[in-house]
């Protein structure tokens, strides 16, 4: 069955994580299964407009700027006219939004149930309980997700925490882990250094990521250990903290900062270490450990989360989350690493290639898809009951707010009725569209061309048009 899915997020290309690999990876793979897929997300800079990136992937870089951490400011209504113009356009019967973080995926969740379309959710992170932050976080997907049609975890962690923070049913959620392309994450043992031992840190160096802890295990580790480097990769507001590190111990020449490291490239920093340090506080699915056992590292990592679940027990070292623990598993690997006791990097390669691909991961949430192609359209009324178990004044003020995008929703229904809006034509995947006969001949007119190492065309979003009167 042939889908049209919209994907909804604030984090995507040209900005760089595990959220944006894992929408344009999984939207690929859908392509070539013969889907249409579109990416809804916010301006980067001067990136605003419509782009076509690799395989006729359209990209909607709404005229919304980031407000806070990469997301838009939550305004709800303000996205509801382009929004409905662009599901309207391309015929969307889907809407996947990605990340409780994303303000952009929830609104646009929140309308596409407004006009009566299905909806996706895949929930990338977990989340405490007892926090404000969590507390006010939890309550908006509680919303958010009290008329989802299905709902998609990276692992059975989140999956448990999803359910409990937004009071699902478990049988409305499915567990799709994330991938690797292996193809890319290949071991290159000539990169390594034969007389020195290199531990590998590939992160963002934010506290949630355990970067006080990596800065506690890093001296402990260079004066147990002569021949023992730290290669760290990443940006973040913990640098600081690792630099006053190397000056206090004086380690500049033991202890390498390379700062952002572009994805493109992660592949050649894991190359050239022995180890690689996971040092993470929470996670849902740690995708750099998957990449860094792909390259024929060995992993240590904490053990939190959904981490337990990713690798195989011989090919990872777990270890509490604090510093004893972690510099003992250090160790042990370093021991392992001198008594040439550890699996040849090939023999890694060989069984992780297979274990995570985006094939199989698109085809499982395909199977998601058809699951829900056939449920019924969710009347108002039937919304508003469900937001009355949200609570007896917030689940008030959503009921509220649903009404009024109802009837937001009706107004625009009239003042640019759908007959006025020009449907757009689907641009096949390549691999389908060399097996097309009679495809429409349609010229392109792109309003600039931009050449950052990919070939991208951007168009200008249509403006909306009134109803003649």
């Amino acid at each position: 069955m042939r889908h049209n899915i919209c994907m909804a997020s604030d984090f995507f290309f040209p900005n760089t994580g595990g959220v944006e690999s894992h929408i344009y990876q999984l939207s690929q793979c859908l392509l070539h299964r013969g889907h249409k897929i579109i990416v809804i997300t916010h301006a980067y800079g001067q990136r605003s407009g419509i782009r076509h990136v690799t395989n006729n992937l359209k990209v909607y870089y709404l005229p919304m700027g980031p407000f806070y951490n990469q997301c838009v400011l939550p305004t709800l209504f303000t996205s509801l006219p382009l929004v409905r113009y662009i599901l309207i356009r391309e015929k969307i019967t889907i809407v996947h939004g990605h990340s409780s973080f994303s303000a952009l995926a929830h609104e646009a969740m929140f309308h596409a149930k407004t006009m009566g379309i299905h909806t996706v959710f895949t929930d990338h992170s977990l989340f405490g309980f007892a926090d404000g932050s969590s507390i006010i976080t939890n309550k908006i997907l509680k919303f958010s997700l009290a008329n989802v049609n299905h709902v998609i975890c990276v692992s059975h962690t989140s999956k448990e925490n999803t359910v409990l923070r937004a009071s699902l049913q478990p049988h409305l959620v499915s567990v799709i882990p994330n991938a690797v392309d292996a193809t890319v994450f290949i071991p290159d043992v000539t990169k390594r250094s034969q007389e020195r031992i290199v531990i590998v840190v590939v992160s963002r160096l934010v506290y949630r990521k355990g970067m006080d802890l990596l800065a506690s295990i890093i001296p402990e580790i260079c004066h147990q250990h002569h021949d023992v480097d730290f290669l760290i990769g990443g940006d973040g507001p913990k640098w600081i903290d690792i630099e006053e590190v190397r000056e206090q111990y004086q380690l500049q020449d033991r202890v390498t900062m390379l700062g952002a490291v572009q994805h493109s490239n992660v592949k050649n920093v894991l190359n050239q270490g022995d180890i690689f340090l996971n040092t993470s506080l929470t996670e849902a699915f740690c995708i750099a450990i998957v990449e860094a056992a792909c390259c024929g590292l060995q992993v240590v990592s904490t053990r939190v989360g959904g981490v337990p679940e990713v690798l195989p027990e011989d090919l990872i070292l777990l270890a509490e989350p604090s510093v004893k623990s972690l510099v003992e598993a250090l160790n042990e690997a370093i021991a392992r690493k001198r008594n040439n006791s550890v699996l040849p990097p090939e023999h890694i390669y060989t069984r992780m290639k297979d274990i995570y691909t985006w094939q199989n991961v698109a085809a499982r949430t395909e199977q998601v898809y058809d699951s829900i192609a056939d449920d019924p359209t969710t009347e108002l009324a039937e919304r508003l009951e469900r937001f009355c178990h949200c609570g007896p004044f917030a689940g008030i003020f959503i009921i509220f707010l649903a009404v009024i995008d109802h009837l937001f929703y009706i107004f625009l229904e009239w003042m640019v009725p759908r007959k006025d809006i020009d449907i757009a034509v689907d641009l096949l995947h390549p691999s389908i569209q060399s097996n097309q006969k009679d495809l429409p001949n349609v010229q392109l007119l792109p309003r600039r061309r931009l050449h950052h190492g990919q070939t991208t065309v951007e168009y200008q979003l249509p403006r909306l048009r009134p109803r003649k009167r």
